[in-house]
């Protein structure tokens, strides 16, 4: 008899007898493989936590407790647990529940989540909070040793000690963030051993030293380097931790479920701040997952036998995959080019050039900041490094970018991926916002092309450019248009005229432009001629060309994959009405000043009017008028 129909919340979990829970997290691995097989989702990330999960609820008690989980995307089994589970097919559709936890979904989602390392602040404040209301009750935090890389992660460590409130922070360690993990962390966290083991030779070390002169400090120094050698440094997690002010818990088996109950009743009835270090498997329970858990850890929808990912319509090439290979290009004539990730090699197309040109290859880890000004540092010694990251991404490193890159003036190119909606991660990873907040900040220039051949082209003329550059392309495949073999330099601010009409103007700008060309091409067998502009450019606006047009047709369109509050038209609004030209009536479709929510892009560009039908039909509003 199944026993997952009958747990409706956290109070149903804590009637079942604790024989029943190990085929409880089978069938919740079964429903998390089943619902992303169909619609796609993180897979790996919530397999691997599905017994810390049942624990976690099992021992507290959501939501007068509070559970706080970094990035959200290993909170599938929380959302099952907390009265989602019948709706929970509907995972990452228009209109379902979130892959992330949100508040307006479940009084159990206490922290609304979908960026890394945000966790301990937040569980900070709640601790705090919680301490000036003197509720007593308890916080605790789930982050992925992936995370600790974030150095907001380590602020709120050093503050968190500091104040020393009641507060439990679970280290989630699987020795992968999104790829494997980099950085002297990783390193650390890799020796481990029994909780207690590390404590019996931390105390057997202290009481040795203590029992020592001062004179012979030297030599004890070299006796616990020897002793640390011995043992391979295994109680160094411990040491790292509670030189932050936590008391360290483990490392422990994140599957076994009575340790880890056993090991959450003791903590629970600690005070003061705890680090619970658990090592999981990544992907565990779906072999698939396990053995390739990058792969997995946020992926379409899948064949679960094979474990073999469906492929999209259309056999064209990812933007991701053309800027990849743009890119490696470019570098085997330019030794100056470096290319630079924050965790994300395969998302953002930069394994082959990892293998290709290893020297010339950093992965930061989930540290946005310190890319981009590590990047400002290569470029201010010569270098042109290139950062790929995601548009939603990028603005965790906006104070980088505008004083450390842009206030110096230096070649730097940000290749943003995901400009524009993204599909069903939501508004977390929507990258919507960047054209508004890299559009004011001066010496930035700004482009986007209109395809995948042209965003060969921008990338050339962004490396040859003296000075910072932001290149943004959409999430998904081409169109299947021919690539030039030989690349070019565009001319710097200049927009294309695609077809000339005397009826109206659109400037599209992006992943747009097709679509505004389309809509010409319905409203040309209508009788209404369009001039239609690929206008390449945010920053520099080419400015004679949009004037010259303004004054023809008194009446714009623009259109842009962004927010229209400070994006494109914007720019064009700006431009004519320093031109004099307020008699120009512009019409700038956009997306509004609000969230945008969780579905596949076409649904979304539909909903907002940015495809060829909604294009046309405000276009035939618009010009008829």
């Amino acid at each position: 008899m199944p026993t997952l129909p009958t747990v409706n919340g956290p109070g149903d979990l804590k009637k079942l007898p604790e024989s029943a829970l190990a085929g409880l997290a089978q069938e919740i691995r079964r429903l998390i493989i089943e619902t992303c097989a169909a619609n796609g989702g993180h897979v790996a990330p919530s397999l691997g936590v599905v017994e810390l999960t049942i624990a976690l609820h099992r021992v507290f008690n959501s939501p007068q407790d509070k559970l706080i989980w970094d990035v959200g995307h290993q909170a599938y089994a929380h959302k099952i647990l907390t009265g989602r589970r019948d709706s929970f097919p509907t995972l990452r559709t228009l209109n379902g529940i979130s892959g992330f936890p949100k508040r307006h979904e479940s009084e159990h989602d206490v922290w609304e989540v979908g960026h890394s390392s945000t966790s301990l602040s937040a569980a900070t404040g709640f601790a705090v909070s919680r301490d000036l209301k003197q509720n007593g009750s308890k916080v605790v935090a789930v982050i992925g040793d992936g995370s600790m890389t974030g150095g907001i992660a380590f602020e709120a460590l050093n503050h968190a000690g500091h104040l020393n409130r009641d507060l439990i922070v679970i280290l989630n360690d699987n020795e992968m963030s999104i790829a494997e993990n980099v950085g002297a962390l990783s390193g650390f966290l890799s020796r481990t051993s029994s909780s207690e083991f590390i404590h019996r030779i931390k105390r057997e070390t202290e009481d040795f030293i203590k029992g020592i002169g001062s004179d012979v400090g030297q030599s004890a120094l070299k006796v616990a380097r020897k002793i640390e050698k011995s043992f391979k440094g295994l109680f160094t997690p411990a040491m790292l931790f509670q030189a932050f002010g936590f008391e360290y818990v483990g490392p422990i088996d994140g599957h076994d479920l009575p340790l880890l109950m056993e090991t959450m009743e003791r903590v629970k009835k600690l005070d003061g701040a705890v680090l619970v270090h658990v090592l999981t498997t990544k992907g565990k329970g779906y072999k698939p997952a396990e053995q390739n858990p990058a792969l997995f850890h946020g992926v379409g929808p899948f064949d679960i036998e094979t474990g073999k990912i469906l492929k999209g319509k259309g056999g064209a090439a990812s933007y991701t995959a053309i800027f990849g290979a743009t890119i490696a290009r470019l570098a085997e004539d330019d030794e100056r080019i470096v290319a630079i990730t924050a965790a994300m090699p395969d998302g953002t197309g930069l394994t082959p050039f990892s293998k290709q040109f290893p020297d010339r290859f950093f992965d930061v880890g989930i540290a946005e900041q310190h890319g981009v000004t590590f990047a400002a540092g290569l470029a201010a010694e010569g270098k042109r490094p290139v950062f790929a990251v995601y548009s939603s991404f990028l603005q965790r490193a906006y104070d980088e970018v505008l004083h450390d890159v842009c206030l110096q003036n230096l070649p730097v190119v940000f290749a943003m991926d995901r400009g524009g909606v993204v599909g069903s991660d939501g508004p977390t990873h929507h990258g919507v916002f960047d054209l508004s907040y890299l559009r004011h900040i001066p010496n930035m220039t700004l482009m986007a092309p209109k395809d995948e051949n042209e965003l060969q082209h921008m990338l050339k003329t962004a490396v040859q450019h003296e000075g910072p550059v932001a290149l943004r392309y959409p999430r998904g495949n081409g169109y299947g248009i021919p690539l030039d073999q030989e690349l070019q330099t565009l001319p710097m601010g200049k927009a294309e005229l695609l077809r000339s009409g005397n009826d109206g103007v659109i400037i599209a700008l992006g992943s747009t432009v097709m679509p505004a060309l389309e809509a010409a091409m319905l409203l040309s067998a209508e009788g209404l001629e369009l001039t239609v502009v690929n206008a390449r450019f945010v920053k520099p606006l080419d400015e004679e060309l949009i004037v010259k047009l303004a004054n023809l047709n008194h009446k714009i369109i623009t259109v842009e994959e962004n927010v229209l509050q400070g994006g494109f038209g914007s720019a064009v609004l700006e431009l004519l009405a320093d031109s004099n030209m307020s008699a120009v009536s512009v019409l700038r479709l956009g997306y509004p000043d609000a969230y945008i929510v969780q579905g596949e892009q076409p649904e979304l560009r539909a909903m907002h009017g940015l495809d060829s039908h909604g294009i046309a039909a405000s276009a035939r509003s618009f010009f008829a008028g």
